[in-house]
């Protein structure tokens, strides 16, 4: 089995659009959720969001080639040509038919289709645009970055819901450990935030409603908690096998050394009440990494801000770690970012990648009463300084899919 690094990444996301600006305002604890301004939510219930605010892709790719994607696609190749940028990528040293991408999509291009529908109904079938169906279906993501870097090896769009991101950072791992691919892009995107869209999730009583302090919003593991908040960007690894990035003179971040999967079997939205699930993908994610429990020094927690999850995500680290879950540093970067959907497993990657690299925890923020039942360490007072050698990721979704990625600083 070969080894699997992390040599390139690359983020959009509320807090930056680079991994350095990102990071910074991470642990500096800030939040990126902000009332919604890009479109009349004045019949929503929830009214703030995590938006992606000063990307022009008409600036990166001129006017006719941005119109040709949805702002979902947009995202993923603006972080998948960071991720290149960073990891030094020069084509000529790379085989292309061993270079495959990973990139999912939790909903992929639903403004898109919301705009289409609403030419259908208002100006009839002929003004449907003929790009619709490429522009928004979820592969979109993947199929445009294989095309315009010329990979050639396996390409897919795992659709795990919001664990999409670990499933493909996962799945890439697999594929290059088997010897199938030398490089792989892994990661996921969402662009999400629209009136649709909250309509639906704000009627299923799944979103935060404190609309007055949306800085405050999300709220991880608080007794408080109302929900989640939407958010948006893409989060994108360029990873490869350890022998082919020591041929390319490539920058090495981090290795990937474990991941498992598993299903609550249990509900289309909601968590298993234990945890079973969770627990499971952490379970096989430490038996492929080969360490102890004991080894792990920081658990980046799924935590969107829902009663149910964070507490089911609770007990599985507890069931998971028994005793010692009370030593281990929990952090949930979802209370800056809000819920990014399909891209919060890349984004939260590459801020586990950050963390091992600078010995750094980002805080937990808006977390002042915790809930009794949510008792872990959740770093709520502010960034914190620690020697961390192996971190652990979780990322679950709708259809009770879960996901964990182990990773491991690289010395």
């Amino acid at each position: 089995m070969k080894r699997v690094v992390i040599t390139g990444m690359g983020v959009i996301s509320p807090l930056g659009h680079d991994v350095d600006t990102f990071w910074k305002h991470l642990v500096e604890g800030k939040s990126g959720i902000s009332p919604i301004d890009t479109f009349d939510v004045a019949d929503s219930k929830t009214k703030i969001a995590g938006l992606v605010r000063d990307f022009n892709p008409e600036a990166r790719w001129g006017r006719k080639e941005a119109r040709r994607l949805d702002r979902f696609v947009q995202f993923a190749l603006a972080a998948a040509e960071s991720a290149l940028e960073a990891g030094r990528f020069e084509p000529e040293e790379v085989d292309r038919e061993r270079f495959g991408v990973f990139v999912g999509s939790g909903i992929g291009g639903i403004q898109t289709f919301i705009d289409n529908v609403n030419l259908l109904n208002e100006r009839g079938a002929g003004r449907v645009s003929p790009q619709l169906v490429p522009m928004m279906i979820a592969n979109a993501a993947a199929a445009q970055i294989s095309m315009r870097f010329g990979a050639h090896g396996p390409s897919m769009s795992p659709v795990t819901a919001c664990s999409i991101g670990n499933t493909a950072i996962g799945e890439a791992y697999h594929t290059i450990q088997n010897d199938d691919a030398d490089m792989m892009l892994a990661g996921g995107t969402e662009a999400a935030i629209t009136n649709l869209s909250l309509a639906s999730f704000g009627n299923a009583k799944a979103l935060s409603t404190r609309n007055e302090e949306p800085e405050a919003a999300s709220r991880p593991f608080e007794a408080d908690r109302d929900g989640f908040v939407m958010s948006e960007g893409a989060g994108i690894l360029l990873l490869e096998s350890y022998e082919h990035a020591l041929k390319r003179q490539a920058p090495i971040l981090a290795e990937v050394i474990g991941y498992g999967a598993s299903s609550d079997a249990h509900h289309m939205v909601a968590p298993h009440p234990e945890g079973k699930g969770a627990y499971l993908a952490m379970k096989r994610a430490l038996k492929k990494a080969k360490v102890a429990m004991a080894d792990i020094d920081l658990i980046s927690a799924h935590a969107t801000s829902t009663a149910a999850g964070d507490l089911a995500e609770t007990k599985a680290i507890k069931q998971m770690f028994g005793d010692a879950a009370y030593q281990i540093p929990v952090t949930a970067n979802k209370s800056m970012l809000g819920h990014m959907l399909g891209a919060a497993g890349g984004v939260e990657a590459i801020a586990l990648v950050k963390s091992l690299q600078e010995n750094l925890i980002p805080p937990t923020i808006n977390l002042q009463n915790p809930d009794p039942s949510c008792d872990l360490d959740y770093a709520a007072e502010g960034a914190r300084q620690a020697a961390l050698s192996i971190g652990l990721s979780n990322s679950f979704g709708f259809g009770g899919h879960n996901s964990t990625i182990i990773l491991k600083k690289f010395e």
